[in-house]
Order: C-alpha cells, then sequence, then structure tokens
C-alpha cells in the first residue's frame, strides 16, 4: 500500500509539471514498469519503488540495474548528493514532488528544485528506539549485546542513558521485532541486518547532526597531506574516511572526520585547526562509552555506517571491504 501511493503522488506530479501521462503496470522480480508515450515514441523503465532513497541504498541499486536495465526509483524524497550518484549510474528517478531523471537513447528528462509537497508519500514510522536517545543505547546493544541481560540500572551506568528511557526503548525494540525475549531475564537482537539499516538511516538524520562542533582546516597544509602523523588525544578517535583508510588502506581520504570528547577550543589548539565552514575536518562528539577497539579509531561499525551514508562510490566500495572483513558474522 505504501509503494502504491509513492506511485500514484509521483505519476501525478509528473503529469503536472510536463504534461506526460505515465502509467505502472506489474512485473516478476521487480516493483513494476514504468512506460509512457511522447511523440508516438515508447519509453518505459523497470521500477524500485521506497519511501525514500538515501546514500546507503545506492549499493543495491547499482546491482539491480545490472539485471533490470533501464532502472528507475520512485521515492517520496531522494537527497541531493544520492540524485547526483544516480545520474553517474544513469539510474532515473521520480519523486512524489515531481522531479526527475530519465535519459533514454533519444529523450533526456529532468526537473530538479521542486519542493516537497505536505501530504505526498508516506511517512516513515521510527518508534522510541529510534530517537536520539534511542540511536545511542542502539548503538551499545550493537557493539556489546551481552549488555541487552544486564539489569536496567547496569545498563544505564554502562550505556550513560537515563535510566527511565531503557524499558521504553527496549519494548519499542520488541514491538518492531528486532528484540527476542528468550526467557524472563535474556534478550537478543534479531533481524540483524534490517535493524542496521534502520539505525544507519535514524543515526544520520536524528543523531549525528546535533554532534557536530565544527569544520574546520589546518593552519598547515602539510598536516592534512600528512594527518597520519599527527597524535591524537586518548579521548579523540578517527572516524569515516581516514579510519576507513586505516583498517583497509584502501580508501585516500577526502575529508578528515574526528570524533572526540574534546571541546572546539582543545581541537584548534591540540591539532592547529582554523574553523572554516568548508573546511576538510569535520568533528563531532563522541557519544559511546568503554571503547574496546583500535584507540586511535572509533569501531567498524560506525565507520561502515558513516561511508555508506555519503552516497559517494568510492565510500561505499570501502564501506563494502569493512563489512566483509568485520562486521558480516555479527549482522
Amino acid at each position: 500500500m505504501i509503494k502504491e501511493q509513492v506511485i500514484q503522488d509521483a505519476l501525478e506530479q509528473l503529469e503536472v509539471h510536463t504534461g506526460i501521462v505515465a502509467t505502472v503496470i506489474s512485473a516478476p522480480g521487480i516493483d513494476g514498469v514504468f512506460h509512457f508515450t511522447l511523440d508516438g515514441k515508447v519509453h518505459m523503465a523497470f521500477l524500485e519503488v521506497k519511501n525514500y532513497i538515501r546514500g546507503h541504498q545506492l549499493a543495491h541499486l547499482v546491482r539491480l540495474k545490472t539485471k533490470f536495465d533501464p532502472l528507475m526509483v520512485i521515492a517520496g524524497q531522494i537527497y541531493p548528493k544520492m540524485k547526483e550518484e544516480l545520474r553517474k549510474e544513469n539510474i532515473a528517478y521520480l519523486e512524489t514532488n515531481g522531479n526527475v531523471f530519465y535519459k533514454g537513447k533519444d529523450l533526456m528528462l529532468w526537473i530538479d528544485g521542486q519542493k516537497a509537497i505536505r501530504g505526498l508519500g508516506v511517512k516513515e514510522k521510527t518508534g522510541r528506539a529510534f530517537t536520539k536517545t534511542g540511536v545511542k543505547l542502539l548503538f551499545h546493544f550493537m557493539l556489546e549485546p551481552a549488555l541487552l541481560n544486564l539489569t536496567y540500572r547496569e545498563i544505564a551506568q554502562r550505556t550513560g542513558t537515563v535510566f527511565g528511557n531503557i524499558n521504553v526503548i527496549m519494548n519499542d525494540l520488541k514491538h518492531q521485532g528486532f528484540l527476542l525475549q528468550l526467557d524472563r531475564s535474556r534478550y537478543q537482537l534479531q533481524n540483524k541486518k534490517e535493524l542496521l539499516e534502520r539505525w544507519m538511516v535514524a543515526y544520520e538524520e536524528k543523531l549525528k547532526p546535533s554532534l557536530k562542533l565544527g569544520s574546520f582546516r589546518f593552519l598547515k597544509d602539510e598536516d592534512y597531506i600528512k594527518w597520519k602523523n599527527i597524535q591524537l588525544e586518548s579521548i579523540t578517535m578517527w572516524g569515516a574516511e581516514p579510519a576507513a583508510d586505516l583498517l583497509t588502506n584502501y580508501l585516500k581520504p577526502g575529508e578528515l572526520t574526528l570524533y572526540t570528547l574534546e571541546t572546539k577550543q582543545e581541537l584548534i589548539r591540540h591539532y592547529r585547526l582554523i574553523p572554516d565552514e568548508n573546511g576538510p575536518v569535520k568533528a563531532y562528539q563522541k557519544f559511546w562509552y568503554n571503547e574496546k577497539e583500535n584507540q586511535n579509531i572509533v569501531h567498524p561499525l560506525l565507520v561502515y555506517v558513516d561511508l555508506m551514508n555519503t552516497g559517494d562510490r568510492r565510500c561505499i566500495e570501502t564501506a563494502q571491504k569493512i563489512y566483509e572483513q568485520f562486521l558480516q558474522d555479527k549482522f
């Protein structure tokens, strides 16, 4: 029903903005086939329909295109960076507000800039488990599943979560099918791949923006080039691209991400940084406790999530390597 509503809204807005009357018919193995006639010529594409399209879904769409070509994505919302990557892969897209990209042999449609229309599409249900507090607590559970079997008081002490929120979050995880109660006091996470995808979206949208301390550039350009020589304080770690490079030796960072408990002024002083909104150094507040991994690299799970959320192909390729090496036995 959600997909049907997204398709209906998108086709209506496409007609409003272009005059094109398109239809969608069912087809095996795919969400449908989009087709329309213009100047006596029939144009078509196989459909993948989502409420939202985000960076971490790019790899799936690229694989899908190898089987269903040409491919079009119909969605309630597609972020600008994701649109850019879809165009690079020649994957067509149509949003419920009428924004469209379609490149055929003898036809090019490209409309952008239409604002989202209130009421179109279907609002995602997130629940209490995917609020800022829930995202923080769930990260601890994913890193250390044994925490699930401690008392609420012990979980609160180990994760920094307010005692009263733990029961609410765990109940919501059970309600959404992500937490299985084995007996009176033992639990385990389930449907973990889907859980990770949900967490990835909630982290990027709900929590990460509130963690940002600032963007910076180095006082000396050589510090950016030789970033691996920088001695980080014990409460500061590399994340995202530099962490991925250190883990895989595969990705040359274009942006240097730090997770830290240092203040903005301490970062400036310790690493000779200058505040710059367009600078290549991005600093975020560390939001988890009891780090047990490499002292100067965040956990591979967070590296994977940050890379996937970029929507950048080279970052996603590296994220897949990290997943295969560090995470696939857990998710």
